[in-house]
């Protein structure tokens, strides 16, 4: 019953918060394994993933945990104003080692469906290119977690066995084995205890200290507080003019979960190459398949490939803006190019209308000569939701003002 007791803690997260793909229902699933074991405590499995998620100890120089990159007071993504405000990948367990991509936010990851293509859009899936499927532990947070401890450019161990050894001989062992069995540490059971790991940290990231739903916006929804006119005005832009709740969408999923800001979808915004990007100090040519790479891996979905490159995930918005100051810097979109809230916003609706600049600027010089660059990926660019709205500035700041509203911390549960 351990395996079975944990993979239902996973999905009553799922049942509250997600879209049915990702329910973990099939007795089949890797998170339904060893039935006759004693159920540990529902708060175990997250108190333990918990510890996993903030511990250094486990990266090749025990100075990177998965908090280093998703930092709670900056909504679960990178925690750096310095780095945000230039190339915003951040370095990794080995010094000089970067990643191509800004860190994505970890919360609310755990509502993904799983990857799958619904007959006309592929959907769900975890990482700014939905590789992380959740085909394998049925669950796509899950399935993310094991990637950055092996990644030579994040956490940088070697193999499972490294991570398995650390997490048996760190401050919580006797937790990890209470969760998941005395004999779980032992040789034989690397592969399964490495799986185990990943969805103790797929509970925390399930549990309400993450998935909190605590915004303004929640509390306005509750009838606990009330939006100022302008984040009203905002909010009525996001469902018309501006268009954002189409892929950003509103409205309460099939599991009756509050809105996730997100369809889980992919799409190319045309957003330009990030210059300051550490990735072109390696490959100065470096170009961002986006999705089109992941399915260009797959037998099943190669020839989806051309018509996916430069696509990316939809975020979900929740906690968009969130940070611990007025001052500190956060960045957007898939690789960093803007540097605050209104830059992003100002993009979706001026993007077609203002002249190319001549050459891959920065955000600030391509705002200072009002001129945008060229796409990362001029192929798949979507020009049908976004790039000439004709919105004022005023209407603009709405935008941000009602984003604003959606970050968690607003109120106690």
């Amino acid at each position: 019953m351990q395996r079975l007791r944990i993979a239902i803690v996973l999905a009553a997260v799922a049942v509250m918060l997600a879209c049915a793909e990702s329910v973990i229902t099939d007795p089949s699933s890797p998170a339904f394994k060893k039935a006759g074991d004693p159920a540990p405590n529902d708060l175990d499995v997250i108190a333990l993933g918990k510890a996993i998620f903030f511990d250094d100890n486990l990266s090749l120089n025990g100075n990177q945990s998965c908090a280093s990159c998703h930092d709670p007071e900056w909504g679960f993504t990178g925690p750096t104003s310095a780095v945000n405000a230039a190339g915003a990948v951040y370095e990794g367990s080995v010094s000089g080692q970067f990643g191509a991509r800004r860190p994505p936010s970890a919360a609310y990851a755990t509502v993904s469906p799983i990857f799958h293509h619904d007959g006309k859009l592929f959907v769900g899936g975890n990482f700014w290119d939905g590789r992380a499927t959740g085909e394998k532990l049925g669950n796509p947070a899950a399935d993310q977690a094991q990637g950055p401890f092996l990644n030579p450019v994040e956490q940088a161990l070697t193999d499972a066995s490294d991570v398995v050894a650390l997490v048996c001989t760190g401050g919580y062992a006797e937790l990890f084995k209470g969760v998941w069995g005395d004999e779980i540490c032992e040789p034989a059971h690397v592969d399964e205890a490495y799986d185990d790991i990943a969805l103790s940290i797929a509970a925390y990231e399930g549990s309400p200290e993450v998935n909190a739903f605590t915004s303004k916006f929640d509390a306005y929804l509750a009838g606990m507080a009330e939006l100022t006119k302008q984040e009203k005005r905002g909010l009525s832009l996001f469902r018309g003019k501006a268009k954002c709740s189409k892929c950003h969408v509103l409205g309460t999923g099939r599991g009756k979960e509050p809105a996730l800001f997100t369809d889980f979808t992919f799409d190319n915004l045309g957003v330009p190459k990030n210059p300051a990007n550490p990735v072109y100090n390696v490959d100065p040519s470096f170009v961002d398949p986006g999705l089109g790479g992941f399915l260009a891996s797959r037998g099943d979905y190669a020839d989806f490939a051309p018509d996916h490159l430069g696509m990316h995930k939809v975020p979900t918005l929740r906690n968009v803006d969130r940070r611990p100051a007025e001052e500190d810097i956060k960045a957007f979109a898939h690789n960093g190019y803007f540097k605050d809230l209104w830059q992003i916003v100002h993009f979706y609706n001026t993007r077609d209308t203002k002249p190319l600049c001549p050459t891959d600027y920065p955000v600030a010089e391509a705002l200072s000569n009002n001129c945008w660059p060229a796409p990362e990926v001029s192929a798949n660019v979507n020009t049908a939701e976004l790039g000439d709205l004709k919105l004022t500035y005023e209407q603009e700041l709405a935008l941000v003002a009602f984003m604003q509203t959606l970050s968690d911390g607003y109120f106690e549960p």
